[in-house]
């Protein structure tokens, strides 16, 4: 059965949800988001609508591990061998979105060995898991704070070192595993562990929209998709291909954008002023900023950038004292 996706512009209004998303679209080293919120405010609709607006990337083709042809040095066993013996064969495909059940094993999550081979041909082959299919895309993990234990503390690893080792029945096996990591959550439904929430370089809170003009808007957009899906998709189709085509630009200026040392010392006096532990707040201002001043076309980041950057980066990073609500930006 065919699957349709809500289209990503098509969502009304949670225009920061939607923001801190495209900049981790055009600069995947961001490092993810988490998107906080009650139920039944378009988290998972609009995490798993992804799919519209992401840019194709260049893949050795037939790979399982999405190796970039371009990047000789991480290349999984496969690949190497292919390139020992001549020149890689290419092909081009979108960036994925991949979700992470709750309830997936770790060898699910990791990989494991190919039963169907050993059992048939004796082999012992490693069957590629969750993680190599998110490598260069994105790994969606909804209600990520009811995640177990042991596959939090696989994804931190992971997470940390950019590449997945795999040993299982006598078979070691290891490939790049670097992915934008998303979750959505609901605070009511219990907190998320703090080693893991550093671990997103930005935080959005989403709640219900209150003008009674936008919630009719979404109960007439979503009857309207529900009947049509292939047609509704239809009617946004020109300003999500207008969207992939400034997010395409803007990854391509990002190089381009410079920060001034003026800029700098704001980011290092606002993570100093508000306590913030540790340095990867500054870095995930710095980068969100950059990533900000692109999709607005420009080279130099400006006031403006730096304050999107604080909002998004830094509130989930603040330390909690007891009875003491975290400051609104």
């Amino acid at each position: 059965m065919e699957r349709h996706l809500f289209p990503f512009v098509a969502v009304v209004d949670q225009e920061e949800m939607k923001l801190a998303l495209i900049l981790n679209v055009i600069d995947p080293s961001i490092g993810g988001v988490l998107i906080r919120g009650e139920k039944g405010t378009a988290k998972s609709t609009i995490v798993r609508s992804l799919a519209d607006i992401l840019p194709e990337i260049e893949v050795v083709e037939g790979c399982p591990f999405s190796c970039d042809p371009n990047d000789l040095k991480s290349l999984c066993p496969e690949c190497q061998e292919k390139h020992r013996q001549g020149p890689l064969p290419r092909a081009k495909r979108k960036v994925k979105v991949v979700e992470l059940p709750l309830s997936a094993t770790e060898d699910r999550l990791v990989g494991s060995i190919d039963l169907s081979a050993a059992l048939s041909k004796g082999e012992r082959r490693f069957e590629p898991g969750l993680l190599a299919l998110a490598h260069r895309g994105f790994l969606y993990v909804d209600e990520v704070n009811l995640l177990p234990d042991h596959l939090v503390d696989t994804l931190l690893d992971v997470a940390a070192m950019g590449v997945n080792y795999v040993e299982r029945e006598g078979v070691s096996f290891t490939h790049a595993a670097r992915f934008v990591l998303v979750g959505t959550m609901n605070p009511e439904e219990g907190e998320l562990r703090p080693q893991l929430l550093d671990r997103f370089g930005l935080c959005v809170n989403v709640a219900g929209l209150k003008e009674p003009a936008k919630r009719v808007e979404i109960l007439r957009r979503l009857e309207e998709f529900n009947r049509d899906p292939e047609g509704f998709k239809q009617k946004f189709a020109r300003e999500t291909e207008e969207l992939v085509q400034k997010i395409t630009a803007a990854r391509a200026m990002l190089p381009e954008v410079k920060l001034s040392e003026e800029v700098l010392y704001a980011i290092a006096k606002k993570t100093i002023t508000l306590g913030v532990d540790g340095h990867r707040a500054d870095l995930t201002m710095a980068k969100c900023a950059r990533a900000h001043a692109a999709l607005a076309g420009r080279t130099e980041v400006s006031a403006e950038d730096l304050k999107v950057a604080e909002k998004l980066a830094l509130p989930h990073r603040l330390r909690r004292r007891p009875f003491e609500e975290v400051a609104n930006f």
